[in-house]
């Protein structure tokens, strides 16, 4: 069965949920060494900023827009996500808080076919399930009591990354190119990033610290990038069970650079996201990229 063009889209968001993962070890990196979540927020959002702008300003792009209010939304919801990931992510275990935020596509599944009215197969619909059933059994330990708190901050990101990538997925049908989307999500999220950090706590930068932000900055914006992409020319409902790779990533991730070791349940669960994100990909409706 060959593959149809937004199908072959929609695969950018594995690219996404890899850069997501690595965006997630270096924010662990960061708050061990010291950073709050709106300084990392903050040089997450500046760098990815800067980035943009000057991608915009080198190949003549026009940052003028009608949809003003739709990014704002997407800046809004987009950044309140972010930061409580970057909270979530300093109070527990990565793989633990990559799983709570990546509920999002579950959250986003009801969206899909009650804002975007998408026709969704039962295949897909039980794809989407199997991917959630992966992630609650590699979510598996029963919070402790100070790790309540972080873990429904976690649970509320995701349900926030939904609303975001629904915005997303809107402008893209309003003819808003990604790089414009990205660059106004950086905007707003760099201006509350940096009013709530100046008005908190600011730490010294350090050589270590600086390689920590340029890591966390290269690829959290590389992510949006892909991330953006896959929503706007992938269908929504396929592009949401593929974000589930960030979790399959982030145990990966966990094992090699962390010292982490996986249980076989929890491997268990890596095979069913994985599989959900196939099955999903080839249950896909072959309407053409027009009327996606």
């Amino acid at each position: 069965m060959p593959l149809t063009v937004p199908r072959l889209r929609s695969h950018w968001m594995l690219v996404a949920g890899l850069l997501f993962a690595l965006m997630g070890l270096c924010v662990k990196l960061g708050s061990a060494h010291g950073f709050s979540s709106a300084e990392l927020v903050f040089y997450r959002s500046v760098i990815g900023l800067l980035v943009i702008y000057a991608i915009v300003w080198r190949r003549g792009y026009s940052l003028r827009t009608v949809h003003l209010r739709s990014h704002l939304y997407r800046g809004l919801s987009g950044f309140a996500a972010l930061m409580l990931y970057f909270y979530a992510i300093a109070g527990l275990p990565l793989a633990t808080a990559v799983t709570l935020n990546y509920t999002s596509p579950l959250f986003l599944a009801a969206l899909a076919t009650g804002v975007l009215k998408e026709r969704v197969s039962p295949w897909v619909i039980a794809a989407v399930v199997t991917g959630f059933v992966g992630v609650a059994l590699l979510l598996r330990p029963s919070f402790q009591s100070d790790e309540i708190y972080p873990g429904l901050l976690g649970l509320a990101s995701g349900a926030l990354a939904s609303v975001a990538y629904l915005n997303v997925k809107q402008l893209g049908q309003a003819g808003e190119p990604d790089w414009r989307v990205v660059f106004y999500f950086t905007l707003i999220s760099t201006a509350g990033a940096g009013a709530w950090m100046f008005a908190n706590t600011f730490h010294p930068v350090s050589w270590r610290g600086a390689g920590i932000i340029a890591g966390l900055g290269t690829s959290a914006t590389l992510a949006q990038l892909a991330m953006t992409r896959a929503y706007q020319e992938g269908q929504t409902i396929v592009v949401g069970s593929l974000a589930y790779s960030t979790v399959v990533f982030a145990s990966l991730l966990g094992v090699m650079v962390g010292g982490e070791s996986l249980s076989h349940a929890s491997w268990l669960a890596i095979a069913l996201i994985i599989a959900s994100g196939v099955v999903a990909t080839l249950a896909a409706p072959r309407a053409p990229l027009a009327s996606d």
